[in-house]
């Protein structure tokens, strides 16, 4: 088993941009569509991506996907009939509702951590934090397994709006590359102003001269990693595969399908990126922290985002043949509680709560698992962390006992050996 690589000591996101600004070649570039034609039999023989919906800040999924109508828990909101008989969702997701057949619902979620940053940190990695070690996101492990199957030139781990959690041990090379203003120009990916391709090329060359010594000495494998990033940099930056980002290639009616908002635009790059070959993306929408005035944000703006964004991608998904092989997971850090407070809000719960997701051969049109009558406790079926991490690695084909050993000699499990989980049986029959 290849051996994981170590991340560079000092190598942040903002010295990779900045050197990413320094370099460029003059290389010849294939048109999109002949890019698409190109790459068609690889794209299809990875077989394989993830597209995560990250709603970061605890969605109120009481309020979502397992609505409690009559009891004080209750809310404002009604429930209305899917088109699968006996499933019911909010009354402001009702495009999502006329697909709820290619989704499943985990109405049983109890995941214990109920802090922002640590329930990100668990639900990205399938482990709580640690002091001892960093453990790879699971956009990562993703980009790791399943990204050398393609040769592309754009990264196999891409956040959009959202810097996502890092790559742990598994090194620079794995980092997500983060899009920041989804329909804008990537940042960072042009010329210095009065810099000539032939001095980026002799810039280059002096860099190759450094890296190769410093390789030679045998300092470690941070050398090496380095010199692979800025490898991959120098491709991303001179290839035509960056038209994935190039949303104003898309006729307007489709845009108008997702939604003039930086998720609905991410959404369709996502839709893009998946396309070229790229393993994981991940698409963020913030706001969902709704101590007070929770059912105004989820009214107003929340709902109807995901509802338009969402319903949208998975229709392409569909209509282009690539949902059998594209896992789509709607989730956030956790809950929100069933109470509703003084402010008109509901605060962080991480005891019972609901992730939506479909794809990738799952069943559709399914729910799991089961809350009481007022939302307060997971009354049947409850899953945590890692039984969702194990269910993604079967969906994706990856193992769910797959080992590694960290560079300093410590075993890691990409499914938590200790906390007794299995996939989700349900949603592969």
């Amino acid at each position: 088993m290849k051996r994981p690589i170590s991340m560079p000591k000092g190598m942040s996101r903002r010295h990779f941009l900045s050197h990413l600004a320094q370099t460029s070649l003059a290389l010849p570039a294939l048109s999109w569509l002949e890019h698409m034609r190109a790459h068609a039999a690889d794209i299809q023989k990875q077989g394989k991506s993830v597209i995560l919906l990250w709603m970061s800040g605890g969605p109120a999924t009481i309020d979502m996907w397992d609505l409690k109508p009559g009891a004080p828990t209750g809310g404002e909101f009604k429930p209305i009939q899917t088109n699968v008989p006996g499933i019911q969702i909010s009354e402001h997701l009702p495009r999502i509702a006329k697909i709820m057949d290619k989704l499943a619902i985990i109405r049983s979620m109890s995941t214990v951590e109920a802090d922002h940053s640590r329930g990100t940190y668990k639900m990205h990695t399938g482990y709580r934090p640690s002091n001892s070690m960093q453990h790879p996101s699971f956009g990562a492990l993703v980009a790791h397994q399943l990204g050398p199957k393609v040769d592309i030139d754009l990264p196999h781990f891409i956040s959009i709006n959202t810097p996502s959690v890092g790559p742990g041990f598994l090194g620079m090379a794995y980092a997500p590359f983060v899009v920041n203003s989804p329909g804008r120009p990537i940042q960072n990916l042009q010329l210095p102003t009065g810099v000539t391709p032939l001095r980026m090329r002799n810039r280059l060359g002096y860099l190759e001269f450094i890296e190769n010594r410093f390789i030679s000495e045998r300092r470690g494998t941070a050398a090496v990693d380095h010199k692979k990033v800025y490898e991959k940099a120098v491709r991303l930056m001179t290839s035509d595969q960056l038209d994935a980002f190039r949303i104003d290639k898309e006729p307007e009616s489709v845009r108008e399908r997702y939604g003039d908002t930086s998720f609905g635009r991410g959404c369709l790059i996502a839709r893009r990126l998946v396309e070229v070959g790229v393993s994981f993306v991940e698409v963020g929408l913030g706001g969902w922290d709704t101590h007070s005035n929770t059912f105004e944000a989820h009214r107003t703006r929340l709902q109807p985002t995901v509802d338009q964004a969402m319903s949208a991608l998975i229709e392409d998904l569909v209509s282009r043949g690539l949902y059998e092989k594209t896992l789509v997971v709607w989730m956030g850090e956790f809950g929100r509680t069933p109470r509703i407070n003084q402010n008109v809000g509901r605060d962080h719960y991480a005891r019972a709560w609901s992730v939506v997701l479909g794809g990738c051969g799952l069943a559709g049109g399914a729910v799991i698992g089961r809350t009481n009558e007022d939302g307060t406790q997971v009354v049947d079926r409850p899953v945590d962390t890692p039984d969702l991490i194990a269910t993604f690695c079967k969906a994706l084909g990856i193992p769910t006992d797959l080992k590694f050993m960290t560079p300093n000699g410590r075993p890691y499990w990409v499914v938590d050996r200790n906390s007794g989980a299995a996939p989700i049986h349900e949603l592969f029959t």
